[in-house]
C-alpha cells in the first residue's frame, strides 16, 4: 500500500496561500480582489537589478560556489559595514531565499526531537521548516494588547528544557510589524548566555522602521557572537521576492562549516538570482527614502482605518509592512474564506491571511488577521471600506 509520510501529513498548509483557489474562483466571477494576504510589494524592483539580468553576457549559466558567488558575498560584507556589522565573506552562505538559509541553520544546530522557542505569532513557514528538520517549536505567547511586545523572561525560562537548542526571533516582526528594542534583545542575550543556546535572528525587514525608531541587530549584542545566526534576504529590501536569494551569517565557524555541507548537497543557489542580488546591493539611499515614505503612509492608512471600524482593533507597528488586527468575528479562517466565496461590495472583496496560521498554539488568533500593506494607499482605503461593509453582514460577527 502506498502511503504518505508522517512528515508530509504534519506539514501545515500556508495560511497565506491556502485561500488562492477561492480567490481564483471569485475572479472568474468578475469580482475585483484586493490581495492583502501576502507580503508581495507593488514597489518596483530597482532598475539596476533588472538590468544586471538583462545584460548577463556569459555563454554558459554555470553552477556557482555552493556558498554563493564570491563577488556577491563580498558585496554583502560591504553592505553590512554600512550598518556597523563586521563580517567576512566566509561568514556568509547564500541560499535560495531566507527560507533555505533558515533550513540550513535548523539542520546544522539541531537534531530530530530538539526544541526551538519562538515568540508567537510568528511567520507561518517557521512551523513548516521545523517539521522539515524534525524539530519541535515551543511557542511563547505575545499579546495584541501589548502590541506584541517581547514576553517576559520568565515565560522563556519556563519553556527551556534539556532539548532546547535555540530561540528564534524575527525583527522587525512578520506578521505583527513589531520592532524589538535594544533592551528586549539584551533580555534575549541574557537568556541565551545563561542556557548556552543559539539565537537565530530573521532580520529581512531591517530597513523598514518608522516613527524615528532604529533597527538594533542581534549582531550588536556583546558576549554571544558564537551564539548568533543572522538570516537575511534581498526579497523585501529590494522588492525582489522572486529572485529567491537570502543568506545566513554567523561568526561560529563550526556552524558555518556544517551549513556549507548542506549547501553543497543542493549544489548552488540560483545564478540569475545572485546576479540580480549583487547589483541590488548598490541601490542608492534615495530609493529607500521614497519607499519608506510610501510605506509610512500605507501603515497609517491601514491602522487608522481598522481602528475606525466598530469593535476592531489594530496596534500601530514600528517596522516591516504588516499588521495583525483583531476583528469582531467568530473564526478568522471562516471569515477570510467567506470574503472570497460569499461576499462582495460594489463587485469588490479583500483577501486576508487568517492569523491562526501564524500561531503554533491551537485556538490562538481565531479572531485575528494579518494584513500586508503592500498596495498603494488609495487601494488600501478602498480595501478597508470593503472590510467594514463585510463585517456589517458577516453571519459570524461577534
Amino acid at each position: 500500500m502506498l502511503n504518505i509520510s508522517q512528515k508530509g501529513k504534519a506539514m501545515p498548509e500556508s495560511p497565506i496561500r491556502k485561500l488562492v483557489p477561492y480567490a481564483e474562483a471569485a475572479r472568474r466571477k468578475g469580482i475585483k480582489i484586493y490581495p492583502l494576504n501576502i507580503g508581495q510589494p507593488d514597489i518596483e524592483t530597482p532598475e539596476l537589478a533588472l538590468n544586471a539580468v538583462r545584460n548577463y553576457d556569459h555563454l554558459v549559466i554555470e553552477y556557482s560556489h555552493s556558498a554563493g558567488m564570491p563577488s556577491l558575498r563580498q558585496k554583502l560584507v560591504d553592505y553590512y559595514k554600512t550598518v556597523n556589522i563586521n563580517l567576512t565573506a566566509e561568514e556568509i552562505i547564500v541560499g535560495a531565499g531566507a527560507s533555505e538559509a533558515l533550513l540550513f541553520a535548523f539542520q546544522s544546530i539541531m537534531d530530530p526531537g530538539d526544541e526551538i522557542i519562538i515568540p508567537e505569532p510568528f511567520y507561518a513557514n517557521y512551523n513548516g521548516f521545523a517539521i522539515n528538520a524534525g524539530i519541535n517549536v515551543k511557542p511563547i505567547f505575545s499579546s495584541i494588547d501589548t502590541g506584541f511586545a517581547l514576553p517576559p523572561m520568565e515565560d522563556f525560562e519556563k519553556e527551556i528544557t534539556p532539548k532546547t537548542k535555540a530561540i528564534l526571533v524575527c525583527n522587525p516582526n512578520n506578521p505583527t510589524g513589531y520592532l524589538y528594542s535594544k533592551e528586549e534583545l539584551e533580555t534575549l542575550r541574557d537568556i541565551v548566555k545563561k542556557h548556552d543556546l543559539f539565537l537565530i535572528a530573521d532580520e529581512v525587514y531591517r530597513e523598514f522602521t518608522y516613527d524615528g525608531r532604529k533597527h538594533y541587530s542581534t549582531m550588536y549584542l556583546e558576549g554571544i557572537s558564537e551564539n548568533v545566526i543572522l538570516i537575511d534576504s534581498v526579497s523585501k529590501r529590494y522588492s525582489a521576492c522572486g529572485v529567491r536569494i537570502g543568506w545566513l551569517a554567523s561568526k561560529n565557524k563550526a556552524v558555518m562549516a556544517t551549513a556549507l555541507k548542506f549547501a553543497q548537497a543542493r549544489l548552488s543557489p540560483p545564478t540569475f538570482g545572485q546576479v540580480a542580488a549583487e547589483a541590488a546591493v548598490d541601490t542608492p539611499a534615495s530609493y529607500f527614502e521614497k519607499v519608506m515614505a510610501e510605506y509610512l503612509e500605507r501603515r497609517n492608512t491601514v491602522v487608522e482605518g481598522i481602528n475606525n471600524i466598530e469593535d476592531a482593533f489594530c496596534p500601530k507597528p514600528s517596522g516591516a509592512f504588516y499588521v495583525v488586527a483583531r476583528l469582531p468575528v467568530d473564526d478568522s479562517d471562516k471569515f477570510c474564506q467567506w470574503l472570497l466565496e460569499d461576499f462582495s461590495y460594489e463587485n469588490q472583496t479583500v483577501m486576508l491571511a487568517p492569523a491562526s496560521g501564524f500561531y503554533s498554539t491551537p485556538d490562538k488568533g481565531k479572531n485575528e488577521v494579518r494584513i500586508s500593506y503592500v498596495l498603494k494607499a488609495e487601494d488600501l482605503k478602498t480595501s478597508i471600506k470593503v472590510l467594514e461593509e463585510a463585517l456589517k453582514v458577516y453571519p459570524g460577527r461577534k
